[in-house]
């Protein structure tokens, strides 16, 4: 593919005013998409990846919601879609993360979580997966976690909601593939700059086999590389550093 095959795509990309999503944000845009950033609360940070694109020469702009509400991942979808057009790329990027043990997590924090972490992806996905499949092209990738994988050190609030995302995208991905449509999850761990860190970063790195944290550009990277590849589907892609083979 060309250095510009999202030319003409748009691109939603959810916790896109940092980290991770900021940096995928502006390498889509760099591949010739039009970018959605949604940002929760952080308002400037999602408007600074705007002007980041836009001062390249891409097209973006930066749209709020809190997706702990049930309506509003539809609502996201169609505010993209009468500012740029229908989702071509669904980068569902945002999540919520409080570390807490299993003794702490009640049911309003496990709701919470899983509003965030699993229903508004899903959410997101039903809205615009039948115009990817009218279109004949389509990319959703989840932004999910080795704790899907391991349960990790969050909780188990945080566990359970990516576990669920993988359940989500082998169930998805079977069913649209025939589409053009390839959905994936990429399952990262103990990446810098996200805001996500549950606990110190010294002591964190020293438990990665590279010996340090991750960085967003490098989670983006693989990103890109999913995206870019319409032959993979219906997987999910660990980048940790090497802390859990498989």
């Amino acid at each position: 593919m060309t250095e510009r095959e999202f030319a003409g795509r748009v691109a939603l990309i959810t916790g896109g005013s940092g980290g991770i999503g900021a940096e995928l944000s502006r390498r889509l845009a760099a591949a010739g998409a039009a970018v959605a950033v949604h940002y929760a609360a952080n308002r400037g940070a999602a408007e600074d990846v705007v002007a980041d694109i836009a001062g390249s020469g891409g097209r973006a702009t930066a749209i709020g919601a809190d997706l702990r509400a049930a309506d509003t991942a539809e609502q996201l979808v169609g505010s993209v879609e009468r500012e740029l057009g229908p989702v071509d790329v669904l980068a569902a990027n945002a999540g919520l993360s409080r570390p807490a043990s299993w003794e702490d997590v009640d049911a309003a924090a496990f709701d919470e979580t899983l509003a965030v972490n699993l229903r508004a992806p899903y959410l997101l996905a039903r809205r615009s997966l039948p115009g990817m499949r009218e279109r004949r092209f389509g990319r959703i990738l989840f932004t999910s976690s080795v704790a899907g994988l391991t349960g990790g050190i969050v909780g188990p609030h945080y566990a359970s909601s990516k576990a669920g995302l993988h359940g989500l995208a082998h169930f998805l991905a079977a069913r649209v593939a025939a589409d053009g449509v390839t959905v994936n999850a990429i399952a990262p761990a103990l990446i810098e700059q996200t805001g996500m860190l549950p606990g110190d970063p010294g002591a964190l790195s020293e438990r990665v086999p590279v010996g340090r944290l991750g960085r967003p550009g490098e989670v983006a990277d693989l990103a890109m590389a999913v995206l870019r590849n319409g032959y993979v589907t219906n997987q999910v892609i660990s980048v940790d550093g090497g802390i859990h083979p498989r």
